[in-house]
C-alpha cells in the first residue's frame, strides 16, 4: 500500500462556508477527513448538519455550527464551541464569502452601487475573514502550530468585471491582510496562505461563468475538488516553508492574452 504524502491524524480542522453540497468548502472537509481529519464545518443555515451526517457516513469524525461570520459575537460564540467541543484547532480554511443562502449578489457598477452594497460585500467577502482569523489565532499560537488557508479568487488580485469593484476590492485586501499576518505569525510556526480560484463548476455557477470556462486553456471549469486538493496541500505539514502565498487555480485562464471563443484563434 503506498503511504499518502500528507496525513491530518489528530488535527482538527475548522471550515468556514461548507454547507453547500457542491461547494469548495464540503470537498475540502472530505478530503480532510478522509486523511484522519476531525472536521468542524460552519454555515448560516441547518444544511450544515446534512454536511456533518454526510462526513458522518464517511467514517469522519465531524461537527456542524451555524454562524453569521459577518456578526462577531456569533463568530466568537462558533469559535469558542469548536475549542471546547475538539480541545484545539489546528487548521483554519477561510473559504465563506462570495455569496450567502438568502441574499442575492448585486452587481451594479461603481456608478450606481449604494454604499449598502459596498458595505455589505466587503463585510462577507473581507472582514468575514479577518473576524474568524482573529478568533482563531490565538488557539494557533498556543499550540505553537497552524495552517491558514483562505479561499480568495482571481477577482481583484489578477483580473477584474464590470460591476464586481466591492468583491475584487475584498478579494484583492485579503491577500495583503495573509501577507502582513504570516510575516507577524511564523515565529509560532503558523503558516497563511491563499487559493485564487477561477471558474468553478459549484452549485452557483451561472450560465456565463460556465460559457468562460469552455474557454479557458483546459477547456472547461474546475470542479470542487480540484480546488480542494491545492487548499489541502497548503493546510498540511508539508508545506512548512510555504507562508504569504497566492496560488492561482484556474486552468490557466489568466495566463491566456486571448480570452475569446477558441475557434476565432486558435
Amino acid at each position: 500500500m503506498v503511504q499518502s504524502f500528507v496525513n491530518f491524524e489528530g488535527q482538527v480542522c475548522l471550515i468556514t462556508g461548507a454547507g453547500s453540497p457542491a461547494g469548495i468548502g464540503f470537498s475540502t472537509a472530505k478530503i480532510l477527513g478522509n486523511l484522519g481529519a476531525k472536521i468542524a464545518l460552519t454555515a448560516t443555515t441547518d444544511r450544515i448538519f446534512d454536511r456533518v451526517r454526510e462526513l458522518e457516513a464517511l467514517g469522519i469524525t465531524a461537527k456542524g455550527y451555524i454562524a453569521d461570520l459577518m456578526d462577531r459575537g456569533q463568530t466568537a460564540d462558533m469559535v469558542g464551541q469548536v475549542v471546547e467541543d475538539f480541545g484545539e484547532i489546528h487548521v483554519l480554511i477561510n473559504n465563506a464569502g462570495m455569496v450567502q443562502v438568502g441574499q442575492e449578489e448585486d452587481f451594479s457598477e461603481m456608478l450606481n452601487i449604494t454604499y449598502e452594497s459596498w458595505d455589505i460585500s466587503i463585510n462577507r467577502n473581507l472582514t468575514l475573514c479577518f473576524n474568524v482569523t482573529k478568533e482563531v489565532l490565538p488557539c494557533l499560537v498556543k499550540g505553537n502550530y497552524g495552517r491558514i488557508v483562505n479561499v480568495s479568487s482571481v477577482t481583484g488580485p489578477i483580473v477584474s468585471n464590470p460591476g464586481e469593484a466591492a468583491y475584487s476590492a475584498a478579494k484583492a485586501a485579503i491577500i495583503g491582510m495573509s501577507r502582513a499576518l504570516a510575516i507577524e505569525s511564523g515565529i509560532h510556526n503558523i503558516t497563511v496562505n491563499n487559493i485564487l480560484p477561477g471558474w468553478i463548476e459549484t452549485a452557483s455557477q451561472t450560465e456565463a461563468e460556465a460559457a468562460a470556462g469552455l474557454n479557458t486553456p483546459m477547456k472547461r471549469s474546475a470542479k470542487p475538488e480540484e480546488v480542494a486538493n491545492a487548499i489541502v496541500f497548503l493546510a498540511s505539514k508539508e508545506a512548512s516553508y510555504i507562508t504569504g502565498e497566492a496560488l492561482v487555480v484556474d486552468g490557466g485562464n489568466t495566463i491566456q492574452e486571448y480570452k475569446g471563443p477558441s475557434d476565432l484563434y486558435y
